[in-house]
């Protein structure tokens, strides 16, 4: 049987027929899919969303110590976040099947980076699976978890967003039931004289995944004639055969280590070798050290590839000496069109007051975070000064009044706040900071389609627990009739010298006509 599935829904798929128990994620574009899609099809199989990513990572790893099969997805900066897990979790290794799903955004689409996951897969030294199309990335899911219970170790799927958000017709196989509660009789205790024990044990298994990803399904050689090899990882491998089909001596490579002994034949057969790679180089970098400087390794870092940003057909096709297709640019003459917060959106009314209270401080700022709110640094508001990382509005704030600034201002969302921002907050009160922390709480994850918020109706409790004064957590309504009551309370705290939460709740106004058309629905249906 077939299906036309987004890359997204074919990992997800791939994952529920395989046996999957648990999905552990926090929210990021080009990943949310895979979870939404487990969560509609799959009731059985563990769904809801995390605080953030590093506790999903460790829950997942719970679930392997506990013998079940578990997958942990993210974008590409959630790896940073779960960091310390996944890396250690490659010492610990693993139990029931682990896949770690890292979705990168090459062209920041929707991102503050182009970071390539590889290179963490590189780091832990475990096996890293890279589909070039959906039906691959379906395939590979069961493979993956199964190779991660014969090794014990976590896997590392990477895909990128033209993956992730393009649909293909996959052939889909049988699902096989899960694995039975199976408690591992081991201790993952990371003592050192423990750890240095399960280092030299993950140092053995190296020769084992080199010699796997040589015998490998995914890597494969094709002979096409010509004195150019290429080497394409993932979804590069698309690219080079739009551009030259048949007629070039091609290494498909979709599962690392890399495979040293196929590359090295691919060059002794060819008098240069060009690395096609979806991301940063990290192949090309490889392969350059495989053969020094007296082989001619091309791509990215050579120019003959973009430096930067997606690969196309187009530069693909230049790159191998052919000539790019023709260039539409329908929106030539097009007015831009910046993205905004809706309209009617309560971070709007936020901003606006801010801004009306602010201008009367000459030296303010406003450190601001990730989410739907963060377009309020464009215009009409131009409110923010700061977007960094998930959380570092409110340190950066502190940091700033730590130095004698003042206004010192933060403006966090819900979601944010509990994924990343607690913490801070808590340094905040630990040392007094005079700065004002605004919570904009539209009562879910707006800015990836409206999943859970795993603080929501908890956010008063949460800061008094963290040691914030009661009288100085100040709820409003963002609605411009409140207006004044809002420029009020932010006068009150700013005037106050310690630490002061602002928690502006309205519900975001997508998920609220999504939950009026509901409601509709449900009514009709009960006459």
């Amino acid at each position: 049987m077939k299906k036309l599935l987004l890359g997204d829904e074919a990992i997800a798929l791939g994952a529920i027929n395989a046996g999957l128990s648990g999905v552990y994620a926090y929210p990021g574009t080009p990943s949310t899919e895979i979870t939404e899609f487990i969560q509609t099809n799959a009731k059985h199989v563990r769904s809801r969303w995390c605080t953030n990513e590093k506790t999903a990572m460790e829950a997942a790893l719970g679930m392997s110590f506990a013998g079940k099969r578990a997958l942990v997805c993210m974008k590409h900066v959630g790896m940073n976040v779960c960091a310390d897990a996944f890396v250690n979790s490659a010492i610990t290794g693993v139990n029931g099947g682990l896949v770690v799903l890292a979705a990168d955004d090459p062209s920041m689409h929707s991102s503050q980076n182009e970071q390539d996951s590889r290179f963490y897969g590189k780091f832990a030294m475990i096996p890293i699976f890279e589909p070039s199309n959906q039906q691959e990335a379906y395939d590979m899911m069961a493979v993956a978890f199964e190779y991660s219970e014969a090794i014990k170790e976590p896997v590392l799927l990477r895909v990128v967003t033209r993956l992730a958000h393009s649909r293909a017709a996959v052939e889909i196989s049988e699902q096989k039931a899960e694995n039975a509660l199976n408690v591992s009789t081991e201790r993952w205790v990371l003592l050192p004289g423990i750890a240095r024990k399960r280092y030299a044990e993950l140092l053995e298994k190296q020769p084992l995944m080199e010699e796997s990803a040589e015998k490998s399904v995914f890597n494969k050689v094709e002979k096409g004639g010509g004195k150019l090899g290429i080497i394409a990882c993932g979804i590069g491998y698309n690219y080079v055969k739009e551009a030259v089909g048949d007629e070039t001596n091609i290494l498909k490579v979709s599962q690392y280590p890399l495979p040293e002994k196929a590359i090295k034949q691919l060059a002794e057969e060819n008098d240069a070798i060009l690395v096609v790679e979806d991301g940063q180089p990290v192949v090309e970098e490889d392969v350059k050290k495989l053969f020094g400087t007296g082989y001619p390794v091309k791509g990215r870092l050579t120019g003959d590839l973009p430096r930067t940003g997606e690969l196309t057909p187009d530069c693909v096709a230049v790159a191998l000496g052919k000539s790019a297709g023709p260039v539409y640019d329908a929106a030539k003459n097009l007015a831009a069109r910046p993205p905004q917060l809706c309209q009617g959106c309560g971070h709007r009314d936020v901003y606006t007051a801010l801004n009306q209270v602010l201008a009367e401080y000459p030296d303010y700022r406003i450190f601001g975070d990730i989410g739907c709110y963060t377009l309020g640094a464009l215009p009409p508001f131009k409110a923010l000064s700061s977007c960094v990382d998930m959380g570092a509005s409110i340190t950066m704030a502190k940091g700033a009044a730590d130095a004698g600034l003042f206004p010192s201002v933060a403006v966090i969302g819900d979601s944010t706040f509990t994924h990343s921002g607690m913490t801070g907050l808590l340094d905040a009160v630990n040392d007094n900071s005079n700065i004002v922390v605004v919570i904009s709480d539209n009562l879910t994850t707006g800015m990836t389609g409206g999943q859970d918020s795993a603080g929501t109706n908890k956010f008063e409790a949460i800061c008094i627990g963290l040691g914030v004064e009661p009288e100085h957590v100040r709820v409003v309504v963002p609605l411009p009739k409140n207006m004044p009551e809002i420029t009020n309370i932010i006068r009150e705290e700013l005037n106050y010298n310690g630490v002061s939460v602002i928690i502006p709740r309205r519900e975001c106004i997508q998920t609220a006509a999504r939950h009026a058309r509901e409601a509709k629905k449900a009514k009709e249906a009960q006459k």
